[in-house]
């Protein structure tokens, strides 16, 4: 199994037309692509190679701020997101931004490895933008005043602690149902906006023949 990248992180917006304004029009990423139907949308923004995408929905409700790595008792699993810019003068550019849009934005925090500011969304949601100013060239780089044993194990994945895969699924059952969002292929490529990625073309075309 290999990882390469988070492919996005999914949310819940009260308000869908403000979410574009604000990801796409004063943070400058890219509206991707969406679906809307039976009055549910799922629309999807893209920074470099992450996305972030909403759920808009009849009934949904902005969440409570909480701000940035504070403790809380409430049964949270999310704390905020974290998008990456080049440059200083990239990270201050989109301070400007912000406070000249009215947002409420933190000066920039030195975390050791990174450079950051803080503030939030029209859902509420924390956000935060990186300039990292270290590559860690062996990780794990940890400073931890209780080091956690697990830690110095390192920072691959170590083998032996979960069973083996004994029953592989067969490539001819590598297959998927449609689900919410189906109807975005279609509409991508009759638009041409869109194309296949060379896998999927080649399986689509393999199925083609042998249908003939």
């Amino acid at each position: 199994m290999a990882l390469t990248g988070i492919n996005h992180l999914a949310f819940i917006t009260h308000d869908l037309e403000a979410t574009i304004r604000f990801y796409r029009d004063l943070l400058g990423m890219t509206l991707e692509a969406g679906v809307g139907h039976d009055g549910y949308r799922h629309y999807f923004f893209r920074a470099g190679e992450a996305q972030i995408a909403f759920f808009a929905y009849e009934g949904a409700q902005p969440m409570n701020p909480k701000p940035h790595g504070s403790p809380s008792r409430q049964p949270l699993g999310f704390d905020h997101v974290s998008m990456t810019c080049e440059s200083r003068e990239d990270l201050f550019a989109s301070r400007d931004r912000l406070l000249a849009a009215g947002i409420d934005v933190s000066g920039a925090v030195d975390h050791g490895t990174m450079w950051s500011i803080y503030f939030f969304d029209p859902n509420n949601i924390p956000l935060e933008i990186s300039w990292d100013i270290m590559k860690i060239t062996q990780p794990p780089a940890v400073a931890d005043d209780l080091p956690l044993a697990i830690v110095a194990e390192g920072a691959e994945p170590q083998p032996g602690h979960w069973p083996e895969v004994t029953n592989p699924t067969p490539m001819e059952q590598m297959t998927a149902h449609a689900g919410n969002g189906y109807q975005m292929r279609d509409a991508a490529l009759a638009e041409k906006r869109g194309d296949y990625v060379p896998e999927y073309r080649a399986l689509i075309t393999k199925a083609s023949d042998a249908a003939e």
